[in-house]
């Protein structure tokens, strides 16, 4: 799969603007601040729904203007498809309506979805961006995050039992806040919400548990690529259902649920244990290791999905060259222009850089001048 055409209306920096792309290899040149990584952010928008960065809609909206639209051009090769046959591609043209304070709305070749939820898994996407080592620094919503971001990609039933247990911790977590404020406590209406909890709990932790099984030596693989086998790393999902009922455990909580306001137990508590030769990657890992280790998850995720999706996603990376060392970044696009990487985005301040890397590949490639929100072709080679 790739996008062939974006389009941007009042888009972040950018008032308009209307680019094609290369099936290949993309890559968007200019100083910081030009909008090189909002066109990342727009390509995943029209993929998810939403912005990687975690951007209120508000915020994603050209300074002084109220709504913003973004629309796709993506061409589907389907899988296992000769290529003569007139089947073998689809063509879908995704479209973004977004005006703050309104439901936003999504139209697949000019119909409109019903629930976003119906449009993701669609359009597989991986993004690699330099916060990324975050995932391995901070607190384990990051790491659920990466879980939740590749399975809902490939599971309609991972997707909407997620979101099923969100909606219903929300409403548990307000009704443990309330009884806080107003000291009050009503038991049954509490039961009501562990009883509604407990399905989609139990659903998620097995399809988490399952995939982190089957992730491991794919990531483990990508590790040794990267690092030349220095290391041995692991990964391992931990959650408290696995070995325990979650409705005793919500018995147990109960009285530290209503003292403390919140809910303290369930699948939103899980853990992805980041290991590197049998220590915790983030007390004992070096930066270097920190980096290497997070690159490889990443590429992981996009093999797994490339595997088990109808269509290769689209690779999406940016700033690399600021936050990794030259030699880690030669053997990355190396790696993905030897392997099917399908189509790739890089950002990179140096006008040249990408293109010294790959002078020795027989690619197709595209590379953009970005400057102020406006985006010229500067090389274009087929």
């Amino acid at each position: 799969m790739h996008i062939h055409q974006l389009k941007l209306t009042q888009f972040k920096n950018y008032e308009t603007g209307d680019f094609v792309f290369s099936h290949r290899l993309n890559c968007f040149v200019g100083r910081n601040g030009m909008g090189k990584t909002n066109l990342l952010d727009a390509i995943y928008y029209l993929c998810m729904c939403k912005s990687h960065r975690g951007v209120n809609d508000r915020n994603a909206v050209k300074h002084g203007m109220d709504f913003f639209r973004l629309e796709g051009r993506f061409i589907k090769n389907k899988k296992n498809a000769l290529a003569d046959n007139n089947n073998a591609l689809t063509k879908e043209k995704i479209v973004a309506k977004v005006k703050p304070g309104k439901k936003k709305e999504f139209e697949k070749n000019d119909v409109i979805y019903q629930k976003l939820s119906e449009h993701i898994g669609l359009l597989p996407v991986v993004i690699i961006v330099p916060d990324d080592t975050l995932m391995a620094t901070e607190g384990s919503e990051e790491r659920r995050r990466f879980l939740d971001n590749t399975l809902s990609q490939l599971d309609k039933e991972y997707l909407s039992n997620l979101i099923r247990y969100n909606k219903i911790l929300k409403q548990r977590n307000s009704t443990l806040k309330t009884f806080a404020e107003t000291r009050s406590f009503n038991l049954e209406l509490l039961e009501t919400y562990d009883a509604q909890l407990i399905e989609p709990a139990q659903i998620i932790c097995k399809k988490r548990n399952e995939f982190v099984e089957q992730f491991k030596p794919v990531f483990q693989e990508y590790y040794r690529i990267i690092c030349n086998g220095q290391e041995k790393v692991t990964c391992e999902y931990r959650s408290s259902l696995k070995s325990n009922d979650y409705k005793e455990q919500l018995v147990e909580a109960r009285e530290k649920d209503r003292v403390l306001g919140r809910t303290t137990c369930g699948i939103h508590k899980d853990e992805l244990g980041f290991r590197i030769e049998k220590h915790l990657l983030r007390k004992f890992g070096s930066q270097g290791q920190l980096k290497s280790y997070v690159l490889a998850l990443k590429l992981a995720q996009y093999d797994f999905l490339k595997k088990n999706h109808s269509s290769n996603p689209i690779l999406l990376m940016d700033d690399i060259f600021d936050k990794l060392d030259e030699g880690r970044v030669q053997k990355l696009i190396q790696l993905i222009l030897e392997k099917d990487f399908g189509q790739v985005f890089i950002t990179d301040t140096h006008e040249n850089r990408v293109e010294e890397i790959i002078k020795n590949f027989d690619t197709d490639f595209k590379k953009f001048y970005i400057e102020n929100g406006k985006g010229t072709v500067a090389v274009e080679v087929n």
